[in-house]
């Protein structure tokens, strides 16, 4: 549904009394054709792409909490595909192209914003890799610019550039990155989902599967048993327990991945900037504080939230990068989940037991892979063959040694 520029004017005259809800919040049925575990940005992105390219009609969306309460709105919001492999960069730079439509796809205001993002060169070794990374990227047509340390000055006079042991040399800048706003992604997807048919069920946790001679049948919930020809698994960080309940053991840990905010500030960073020294990220909301992050928490957790030598370690990070956050007040923190795989790279596929799918392990790219996420699990599940840009994501590779240990992602668990 549109709304003239009329129609907010009224709404904001007469106490914002005329606007519906944006989803339905129906009582689940009995069964479904499909039925997606995990109501964030994957799940709704899936049952979206369902009910639209693939002419799916039979659809729940369960959500043990309500839409956005889980990762989807504990992340730093950046968009990009500047990786290096075959396995990874063309899925990025398809999730790239399906953001760069994704507001009029949805016709929901989601605030994807191209502003850029530059990750800085350290040293000559450091810039041969990233020139390597720009060439691969420059072949999926997601464009990659090579910059000088000139360049860099002119673009952001403000960091440290003589850091005696990190002194800035230059950068690789994707133009075309930047930031979305998190909720409005969910909402957006939510919505058309709902416009769709699709149930959304919140408030119904996953409490087992229901799985006979090596079929799945459907899922015990809070809200009792819901039936299912097939069932697709999308919970971020909570995979390990929800696949444990349908006996799977994943290759997967996980761990807290913190997040911070300053104060506002004046509009000061134009994009998105990496330091390549430490592991460290930073951002300017459309609000002005400075969205940052770093590396996990180095144990295993299913708390969202962290330990004070991680935000050390991170502010120590930024404070290298551009010494003057040191006089920024910091407004804020957070903690979201995130599975961590053993080569950094996600997996999309179906399992050992029919009827059953799984989308996770998404490591550092969760958010930036939400919409090739959604669509190519949605390929998945209605025609039982992995997307063209999803081949890769299999089980089996870490058993077949064709891993995808995509490097520059960010820091790994050490997996036993």
């Amino acid at each position: 549904m549109k709304f003239s520029g009329f129609k907010v004017v009224k709404e904001a005259l007469t106490g914002h009394k005329g606007w519906t809800q944006l989803w339905r919040n129906p009582e689940p049925k009995s069964a479904y054709d499909i039925v997606i575990v995990g109501g964030g940005g994957h799940g709704l992105a899936t049952a979206y792409y369902l009910a639209k390219v693939y002419g799916e009609l039979s659809i729940a969306v369960l959500e043990k909490g309500w839409i956005g309460s889980g990762n989807a709105g504990r992340n730093t919001t950046i968009i990009r595909s500047n990786y290096l492999l075959p396995g990874n960069q063309p899925f990025y730079e398809f999730s790239m192209k399906l953001w760069e439509n994704l507001e009029q796809d949805t016709n929901f205001n989601s605030m994807v914003s191209q502003r850029s993002i530059i990750n800085l060169i350290h040293s000559d070794g450091q810039r041969d890799a990233y020139r390597r990374r720009g060439n691969a990227m420059m072949l999926s047509d997601a464009g990659a610019r090579l910059l000088s340390r000139d360049d860099i000055k002119r673009m952001v006079p403000f960091l440290n550039f003589d850091n005696a042991r990190f002194p800035i040399k230059g950068g690789l800048m994707q133009t075309r990155a930047g930031t979305a706003r998190h909720d409005g992604v969910v909402w957006g997807y939510a919505r058309g989902a709902d416009q769709r048919g699709v149930d959304i069920i919140q408030n119904c946790e996953v409490t087992g599967f229901k799985i006979e001679n090596g079929k799945v049948l459907g899922v015990e919930t809070s809200r009792g048993f819901i039936g299912a020809k097939k069932v697709g698994v999308s919970v971020a960080g909570s995979s390990g327990r929800v696949m444990e309940q349908a006996g799977m053991r994943l290759p997967i840990e996980s761990h807290v991945l913190q997040a911070f905010v300053s104060e506002g500030l004046k509009p000061t960073i134009p994009g998105v900037i990496t330091f390549g020294a430490g592991h460290f990220y930073v951002s300017q909301s459309d609000k002005g504080g400075l969205v940052f992050g770093g590396d996990i928490d180095g144990y295993n957790s299913y708390a969202q939230r962290g330990n004070l030598p991680v935000v050390e370690d991170v502010l120590e990070g930024g404070m290298a990068l551009m010494p003057m956050i040191g006089r920024a007040r910091l407004l804020r923190a957070w903690g979201g989940l995130v599975d961590m795989s053993m080569d950094g790279s996600p997996i999309i596929d179906k399992t050992g037991i029919e009827g059953l799918y799984f989308n996770g392990a998404w490591n550092y790219g969760g958010f930036k892979a939400t919409p090739a996420a959604g669509y190519t699990f949605a390929h998945l599940l209605a025609t039982d063959t992995p997307h063209e840009t999803a081949t890769a994501f299999r089980f089996d590779r870490f058993s077949r040694g064709y891993v995808i240990d995509e490097k520059g992602v960010g820091a790994q668990p050490n997996l036993h």
